[in-house]
């Protein structure tokens, strides 16, 4: 195999639910990022990913050869591109009709490219469904396991957690981007020695301060330019913890009648979230999801992030969220909640501030603290930015990964 000749170039597969699907897609962009900054190393990646509406059945992107397959009609596609969980808390109904096929689809997907070509490691990213579909394909290649956040609260489901663990029993690698999801899925059964917490890393050339296009989302949402701006991105889910954010918004505001506050993103609980903002009027503003193209300038327009994550009722939990990433890139002090794979990048007191996560009166002393004190969010900003630059570019997560992939190769 490539992998054993000392660092020689490896021929990946990666099995994923979600990849962008257009440049500016927010869909998956994590995996897309990973695969590119492997090619530029000089590995070969080909990516499996579920057909959608407008999803070619191949292309080439950025030297990532994406390979999409079949699994229902179009009207009943409804897996992946986070389309598969209500609130990210249950099922929903046609996804769980649909799971069946796509696993069947899905593994003849990964027969198909393994007849084909000889890969060195198939990556399977979600437990559930991938890691089991991956390891029901049988491949004849070291195989590995990759964690992102509600497949882990799917693994842990009773009636789901014995194929779960039978599929680690066939892995070589488990990779996650909190110590959080590793540990759960540890308990599981699979060996400490072969687990690899690599956080997720961020385009530090994409995202990054540019203070001449501060104005251009104020101009958008109608902000002065004068006027503190505090962001939060994400899905509008409960385990985003946006919720707790809307608790304390009539104390913050109160306090700050200058301050605006923008919530991007979409998701089952934005009708309940703007609805809940209407006495704050234009202070409170919610643009919907945004493409990924014009997130940067976002970023650019705000002081302020926030992410209060929390565990929802159920255990789910995201492991690292990208947006945090995005915000240090930007320059931004990061306001969120100490818990998963988040204090992994938010150091406290130095990029933002950790807080217990569904503690609303610690969410909104930190907010108070930073907001009144300009000087100390942009030492922050710096700071995160500096850590971005250092360590959680692509490359350098990348350059992780592959020392997990040929430890899995070298058996």
């Amino acid at each position: 195999m490539a992998g054993v000749r000392g660092g020689a170039p490896l021929d990946l597969l990666f099995l994923t639910q979600t990849y962008p699907r257009f440049e500016g897609d927010v869909a998956g962009p994590f995996i897309r990022d990973l695969a590119r900054s492997l090619v530029r190393g000089g590995d070969r990646v080909t990516v499996l990913t579920p057909h959608a509406e407008g999803v070619p059945a191949s292309w080439d992107d950025g030297g990532v050869e994406v390979v999409s397959f079949r699994y229902a009609p179009e009207r009943h596609e409804v897996l992946g591109y986070g389309r598969s969980l209500e609130a990210d808390e249950t099922v929903k109904a046609g996804a769980a009709f649909a799971a069946p096929l796509y696993a069947l689809a899905a593994r003849a997907a990964v027969r198909r490219q393994l007849a084909g070509r000889r890969y060195d490691l198939v990556h399977a990213h979600w437990i559930v469904p991938n890691g089991v579909v991956a390891a029901a394909a049988e491949p004849q290649v070291p195989f590995a396991i990759g964690l992102h956040g509600s497949d882990v609260f799917l693994a842990e489901k009773k009636g789901v957690r014995s194929f779960a663990r039978w599929a680690l029993s066939r892995a070589r690698l488990l990779t996650g981007c909190s110590p959080e999801l590793v540990e759960r899925v540890r308990a599981l059964g699979f060996p400490e020695e072969r687990s690899r917490v690599i956080p997720y890393g961020v385009d530090v050339a994409a995202f990054t301060p540019a203070p001449e296009r501060r104005s251009l989302w104020r101009q958008r949402l109608g902000i002065p330019d004068a006027a503190p701006l505090l962001l939060g991105v994400g899905r509008m889910a409960t385990k985003k913890g946006f919720q707790v954010l809307m608790e304390i918004l009539p104390s913050l505001l109160g306090g700050n009648p200058e301050l605006r506050v923008v919530l991007a993103g979409g998701g089952d609980l934005l009708d309940r979230f703007r609805e809940a903002a209407r006495p704050w009027g234009a202070q409170v503003h919610f643009p919907g999801p945004v493409l990924r193209d014009t997130l940067p300038d976002l970023y650019r327009a705000a002081d302020l992030f926030v992410l209060p994550a929390v565990h929802d009722g159920k255990g789910n939990v995201d492991g690292l969220p990208n947006v945090i990433l995005e915000a240090m890139a930007s320059g931004l002090p990061v306001v969120a909640s100490g818990i998963s794979g988040i204090p992994l990048a938010v150091e406290d007191g130095r990029t933002g501030r950790l807080v217990p996560e569904r503690d609303p009166e610690a969410l909104l002393a930190a907010l108070r603290e930073l907001l009144a004190d300009p000087g100390r969010r942009h030492g922050m900003g710096e700071s995160g930015r500096r850590k971005a630059e250092a360590a959680l570019t692509w490359d350098a997560v990348a350059a992780r990964y592959r020392e997990g992939y040929e430890m899995a190769v070298r058996g």
